[in-house]
Formats: structure tokens, C-alpha cells, sequence
């Protein structure tokens, strides 16, 4: 607690009571640390007592918007310094306050990748092309013109389901353009075909749901809403009508922060879950790095660095391995390394995410690219393909992920770098 308190009080402003009592978020106060006074910044409320009015959380956070339906307790809002040490000392309304995170796009490219994780081979045995699945892309949005896409239909959605943008004050955003290239790309990974690509679930529907901008950045407020909306749609897993979320995006975190896990965008992304639907997440980019030593700045793997969402305990979180030869090259040296700051095993698997072709927004061709969004992207195709040749297991998640991690091929690497293995949906359709 001493050195806590002094890092509050280098702020200029006094946290220590609300930083005792636990509802100033430390990622939140290292954050006011290095601002100033009268700097705006992005927060995330977390009310003890969800059921109290909207009119009067208002009064309380002029400017505060519902993450959701109110009755869930969960605000974002932009508030200063002095707002958030005033906010804070409203201990019986408020529980918890935290930095809303920019979350970035997990990007850093031929079709090997399908024939690694065998897709080609569970095509052919068990027709598993992903028909009847609707899988959600969290993400930059979808290049619609693309003919990966167009030849399959695979924006086409059923009815009653609607591509959303989600970005915040920018009511000219299309979810069915894409002015990155991120999501396009992820995308091509997952569904659609043309004459020489496709995806790893080729029949599957893709439902775009644009959180992140045209520089591949968005907050993980606007990501909760998003998968809000997906928990809606399908009525809370009365109904389930979207199948999967992939989230190939995510923020650093860091252990200092404690409660890994439960972050807001983490206790979202386990609550969709609960409901009956596959999330798959990717592991995060910064497996690698420099450490100071007495000789100097040595490069090393570097562990606990996954990244959020990936380190909710209910999400499959995918690491990234090489596009054609796993055995030989192991896991991707950028890979997110385990384990969690709270000790558990993460990733749970990898797949390929170096060099992997897929659609390009740009030119409506095709391009490559690097890092764990892509392993992700795979790992959501892998599974909405399994889940059109086993229909039996859709809106159940945590049996899915138990199949999935059950068949996974051992590469002989250490676990916090490759979870159980690399992908095999071959195996994990036999299994079953």
C-alpha cells in the first residue's frame, strides 16, 4: 500500500482513499499519473448497485453513456482528474472505476495454412464448410466488394440480423467497408471463397460489427457494447442465432494491474460465453522483447504478456505458430507468451499467423500479413466449420473448447508458448 499511495500522490491528486478501498482501477491511476489536470480521459464505471436509475447516474457522470441495457450497471464516459477523485468518493454507488483501454488490431502472407490446421481435409471427409453458421467479426469492418465474399454470399445474413458500426460519433461509418484492411483481412481467413482462397468455414455468414477505426483502433467500451448486442441477438442463449465472436484485437496487460481476467472486457466476453457462444480471442504481439541485465539490453521471450481480451478464462485464446512448418519453426517469436498474471495457462492453443494470405481491402486482392489475429481468425473458421458438420454442439462453448484443446497436435514446445498445441480440426471432428 506505501508504494501505491506514493504513486497516487504523484498524480497532484489525492486518490489514497479511493485506491485503498479498491475502486480506482491501477491502470487508471498510472494513467492520471502522466496527465494533466484538465485532460479528458476514457473510463469505464462499474455501479455497486446496478438498479439505480439512468436520470440519476447522469446527474452523477454528466456525459456517461450505458454500456447495454442500464439495468447491467456499466457506464462509459469521459471525466477528468478531479471528476474521477470526486466520482470515486461515491463509494455507495460506485464500485469500480477503469481505464477504458484502446484496443488495437493483432497484426504486425499462401494457402498452407488451411492444409496445417487441416480445413482442406475436414472439407472433404465431413463437409465441413461451415453452412447454417453465423460467426460476428469485431473488428475494422468488411470490404462488402470483395469477390471472396460476393461469390459465396457471405455477408448475406439471415433475417433479422444487421451488419453494425459501433463507432462512436462517426454516423458515416459502414460496417460493410473497411478503411484499414484489418477486418477484410481476418474476414478472408474465416469465411468466404473465390477462384484461388478461401476461408477455413467457406459457407459460413460473417456479421460485421465495426469497433475498431480506419487506424485499426477503437476502446473496449464500444467492444462491449458490440458483444452486448451479439448477447441481445441471441436473447441472452434463449435463441441462438450468432454462433461465435472473433476477436482478433486486444490491449496490453499488465500484471501490476491485478484481477487479470476480470477486467470489464474480459467479464463481457465470459458472460457471452456462458450464453452459448464460441468467443475466440487472440493471444497478443508481445512475446518478444528486451530486458535490462547487468551486461545490458538482452532479447528474450517474455512471459505473462497476454493481452486483453484474451486473457478471460472462458475465451479460446489463440497464439501463432508457423503458416506450413509448426513442428520445425514452433511458436512465432512475436506470440503472446503465458502464463496469465493470475497463473493460468494461456494461450490455450496456436494456429498459423505468419505470413498468411488472405483479402485485401485495397486493392479486392489478396496480401499477407503477420500475428495473432490472424491465428485467431483461423481458430474461429476451424471451429464454425466443426460446428456445421456437428450441429449437436452449437450453444455449447465450453465443450467446444474442451474438444478443440482435447485434439490439439503437441509441438513439443513449452505450454505458456503453444497452450495445448496447434489446431487439428480433422482430429477434433474424429473425436466426436
Amino acid at each position: 500500500m506505501d508504494q501505491q499511495r506514493r504513486r497516487g500522490a504523484r498524480s497532484g491528486t489525492d486518490f489514497r482513499d479511493a485506491l485503498a478501498s479498491g475502486i480506482v482501477d491501477l491502470a487508471l491511476l498510472e494513467r492520471i499519473q502522466h496527465s494533466e489536470p484538465d485532460q479528458p480521459l476514457a473510463v469505464i464505471i462499474e455501479l455497486r448497485q446496478p438498479q439505480i436509475r439512468t436520470e440519476a447516474i447522469l446527474e452523477l457522470i454528466p456525459g456517461a453513456r450505458p454500456l447495454g441495457a442500464p439495468a447491467r450497471g456499466l457506464y462509459a464516459a469521459i471525466l477528468k482528474p478531479l471528476q474521477i477523485e470526486s466520482l470515486a468518493a461515491e463509494t455507495s454507488i460506485i464500485y469500480r472505476i477503469w481505464l477504458d483501454h484502446v484496443v488495437k488490431a493483432q497484426h504486425t502472407g499462401k494457402q498452407t495454412h488451411l492444409r496445417t490446421i487441416k480445413a482442406d481435409a475436414a472439407l472433404r471427409a465431413f463437409a465441413a464448410s461451415g453452412e447454417g453458421v453465423v460467426w460476428a467479426l469485431c473488428d475494422t469492418g468488411v470490404a462488402a466488394r470483395h469477390q471472396q465474399f460476393t461469390a459465396c454470399a457471405t455477408l448475406e445474413l439471415p433475417a433479422g440480423l444487421a451488419h453494425r458500426s459501433f463507432l462512436p460519433n462517426q454516423a458515416e461509418a459502414d460496417p460493410l467497408a473497411d478503411p484499414h484492411g484489418h477486418g477484410t483481412h481476418m474476414a478472408g481467413l474465416i469465411a468466404g471463397a473465390s477462384a484461388t482462397h478461401r476461408g477455413a468455414a467457406p459457407q459460413a455468414k460473417l456479421l460485421s460489427l465495426q469497433v475498431l477505426d480506419s487506424q485499426a483502433a477503437g476502446l473496449a467500451s464500444t467492444l462491449i457494447e458490440a458483444l452486448d448486442f451479439v448477447w441481445q441477438a441471441n436473447q441472452g442463449g434463449r435463441s441462438i442465432r450468432i454462433h461465435g465472436v472473433n476477436l482478433s484485437l486486444g490491449y496490453d496487460f499488465d500484471p501490476e494491474w491485478f484481477a487479470c481476467g476480470q477486467s470489464p472486457l474480459c467479464a463481457e466476453v465470459n458472460r457471452l460465453v456462458e450464453s452459448g457462444v464460441v468467443v475466440v480471442a487472440a493471444a497478443g504481439n508481445n512475446g518478444y522483447g528486451a530486458l535490462q541485465t547487468v551486461e545490458g539490453l538482452r532479447r528474450a521471450p517474455l512471459p505473462l504478456t497476454i493481452g486483453d481480451p484474451g486473457n478471460a478464462e472462458l475465451a479460446i485464446t489463440a497464439g501463432a505458430t508457423h503458416r506450413d512448418q509448426p513442428h520445425t519453426y514452433g511458436v512465432s517469436w512475436f506470440s503472446s507468451k503465458g502464463p496469465t498474471g493470475d497463473g493460468r495457462m494461456k494461450p490455450d492453443l496456436v494456429a498459423p499467423g505468419e505470413r498468411v494470405v488472405s483479402a485485401c481491402a485495397a486493392t479486392l486482392g489478396y496480401r499477407e500479413d503477420s500475428g495473432t489475429s490472424a491465428a485467431a481468425a483461423l481458430t474461429s473458421g476451424a471451429i464454425a466449420a466443426f460446428l456445421s458438420a456437428r450441429p449437436e454442439f452449437i450453444g455449447r462453448p465450453r465443450e467446444v473448447k474442451r474438444i478443440f484443446l482435447d485434439s490439439c497436435l503437441d509441438l513439443r514446445r513449452d505450454p505458456n508458448f503453444q497452450g495445448r498445441g496447434l489446431l487439428d480440426l480433422m482430429r477434433a471432428l474424429q473425436t466426436v
